[in-house]
């Protein structure tokens, strides 16, 4: 909640013409926003434009900018539509999903590895994690788009149901059937490889 506050305000003081205060949205968000589209985008100099792009746009849309959703989640929606945009124009439907960090990038937050996936100094142990990071990046490649997304915003970025389905504009209940629908489908991928153990 304090954090909410505090976007506010720094959005009504950006609003109101007073340049510091997007800085400091843009400092705040800047590394949530590399690490998001750094997982829709290979390169990293492309991850790094994009970003830069994001915050012009929402530095030039913030006067539409109403308050009904927080601050980072209009600013989620808007991260997504460039990186979609710029794969689409480009004719590229590449998607990056890593299990701790992006290519190119160090994670500011690193995700903790499950505990099935955590080596335990063994070369096995070693091999069943590519293995299991690889099949589980093809598995998720191959998704659709809408549960790409919805698994990325809930898995890696940590946003609640509520979150992503204004990210994403559409009810919580079909966030809550992608999420499901693209788990089902990763964990489908895994289980001939977690059986064969």
């Amino acid at each position: 909640m304090a954090q909410e506050l505090t976007d506010k305000v720094l959005v009504q003081r950006a609003q109101a013409g007073e340049q510091a205060a997007f800085e400091l949205l843009v400092r705040k968000y800047q590394h949530k926003i590399l690490r998001l589209i750094s997982r829709f985008v290979r390169d990293p100099d492309d991850a790094l434009d994009l970003t830069q792009e994001t915050f012009i746009k929402a530095y030039r849309a913030l006067d539409t900018f109403r308050g009904d959703s927080a601050f980072y989640t209009w600013l989620y929606r808007i991260a997504i539509n460039t990186a979609k945009n710029q794969l689409s124009s480009n004719g590229r439907y590449g998607y990056i999903w890593s299990l701790n960090s992006s290519p190119g990038f160090e994670s500011e937050e690193p995700m903790p590895e499950p505990e099935a996936l955590r080596d335990h100094a063994t070369p096995e142990n070693a091999v069943l994690t590519d293995e299991l990071e690889a099949v589980i990046r093809k598995a998720i490649a191959a998704l659709p788009e809408d549960l790409r997304t919805a698994l990325t915003l809930r898995e890696l970025e940590g946003l609640s149901y509520e979150e992503i389905a204004q990210v994403m504009g559409c009810p919580i209940g079909t966030v809550r059937s992608r999420i499901f629908r693209a788990r089902e489908a990763v964990d489908k991928r895994l289980k001939p490889l977690i059986d064969n153990k």
